[in-house]
This record gives structure tokens, C-alpha cells and sequence, in this order.
């Protein structure tokens, strides 16, 4: 089976499934990929912030309570196998889209497994912040709103793409997997051809893609953050 996997007509069927679906492939991974990581963004960004500064230490604690069942949650979402979590939001993925497959539908699951990841990611960032930074703006009469919009989210700026950066190359591996449940994207694309037909040339050729995804993210995630670094500004 294996040697049948490189033989020249092996290649030119490659040849043609690549020129007629993995344009498409790549666009419908980028796609739901960047919606994705967005939407969790909006959701973890808010919710790190809140794992920061409603802590007890924090410049703005909450209840104890209510602090433990955002962690509790986050933590049960994060624990959740993504095949498994897929399957688990179907009925939620067709009330919001109307449809449980297809690119768009797979951006619910993929949300629903990465806000958590990134809600931790984000905390983390945060809580690098100098703590004599935050003290010395509560001296100077800053709310907690102005302390976290200009003091704790611009200094830790850089830590927060390099954590996105994580976040979407994660994503991007995820939506691969989301070709189970008809998510389109390359990920379908090495399944249906690499899985179910035996064309393990296709599966190939559709991983180096991924790889390739995957390091464009990573090197564009890590010039912005070095170029927002003021620690390397000023060496």
C-alpha cells in the first residue's frame, strides 16, 4: 500500500486534487482559523482580565465564590477533548449556524475549546506586570478600569502576542481536526483523501501545508511582539 503511494500516477492524481482543491483547502483553514482565534480573544481577553483583578490580591477582588466557578469552569472546558467537544456542541453549533457541518459551523466548536485556552494565556500576561507599576498608578487616583485599559494590558502587550500567537498556531491545529465532522479545509482534504482512499500522498502534501500555516503565524506573532518589546527598544 505504501510503495503504491509515490508511483507516478500517484503523483499526477496529487497533481490535480492539489490544483482543484487545496487553494480552496488552504482559504476555508485560514478562514476559520482566524475568525476563531478572534472570537476567542473577545471572550478570553475579558475573561483573563477577570482572573487577574477580581483575584484576592487583584485591584478589583470579587467574591471568592463566584472567582472558583469561573475557574472551575474554564478549567472543565479546557479538560474536554476536542473530538469529543465537537460532538458534545452539535446541538448548540445548529442553533447558532443551522447547519452542525461545514466551515462555518466548525468555527462554534473551535471557539468553544480555544476561549479557555486563551482566557489562561491571557492571565498569565497579565499577571507579569511589575506589581510596583499598578501601585504606583492606584497612588495616583487611577479606577481599575484605567489601570487595567492603560497600565496592565499595554505592559504586558508584548506577552499578550506572544501568547495569540500560541493560541492561533493551537487553533490551527484544531481546525484540522474539525475534517472529522465535515469542517472543510485541509484538514478534510488529508482525511477524506489520506484516511478513506488510501491516498497518503495527499495527506502528506496537506500536513507540509499545515506546517507551512503554522510557521507564517509563528514568525508574523513573533516579529510583532518583538517589535512592541520596549525592553528591547532600549538596549
Amino acid at each position: 500500500m505504501i510503495e503504491k503511494a509515490f508511483t507516478p500516477e500517484a503523483w499526477a492524481q496529487a497533481i490535480q486534487i492539489v490544483k482543484s482543491e487545496f487553494l480552496m483547502g488552504v482559504w476555508e483553514t485560514f478562514y476559520v482559523t482566524v475568525v476563531a482565534t478572534l472570537i476567542a480573544m473577545a471572550i478570553g481577553l475579558p475573561l483573563g482580565v477577570l482572573l487577574v483583578t477580581g483575584d484576592k490580591d487583584g485591584i478589583l477582588p470579587l467574591p471568592r465564590v463566584l472567582m472558583q466557578i469561573v475557574n472551575v469552569v474554564i478549567n472543565i472546558l479546557r479538560s474536554i477533548p476536542f473530538l469529543i467537544l465537537m460532538i458534545v456542541v452539535i446541538p448548540f453549533t445548529r442553533l447558532i449556524v443551522g447547519t452542525m457541518v461545514g466551515t462555518t459551523a466548525s468555527i462554534v466548536p473551535l471557539t468553544i475549546a480555544a476561549f479557555p485556552f486563551v482566557a489562561r494565556l491571557y492571565e498569565s500576561s497579565l499577571r507579569e506586570v511589575n506589581p510596583n507599576i499598578i501601585e504606583a498608578a492606584q497612588s495616583m487616583g487611577a479606577s481599575p478600569l484605567q489601570i487595567i485599559c492603560k497600565v496592565m494590558i499595554p505592559e504586558s502587550f508584548p506577552s499578550l502576542i506572544s501568547n495569540t500567537t500560541i493560541a492561533i498556531t493551537t487553533i490551527l491545529g484544531y481546525s484540522a481536526m474539525s475534517g472529522i465532522i465535515g469542517g472543510g479545509g485541509l484538514g478534510q482534504i488529508a482525511i477524506n483523501y489520506g484516511y478513506y482512499r488510501y491516498k497518503f500522498l495527499i495527506m502528506i502534501l496537506a500536513v507540509i501545508l499545515l506546517v507551512l500555516m503554522v510557521q507564517v503565524f509563528q514568525s508574523i506573532g513573533t516579529a510583532l511582539a518583538t517589535k512592541t518589546d520596549k525592553r528591547l527598544k532600549t538596549k
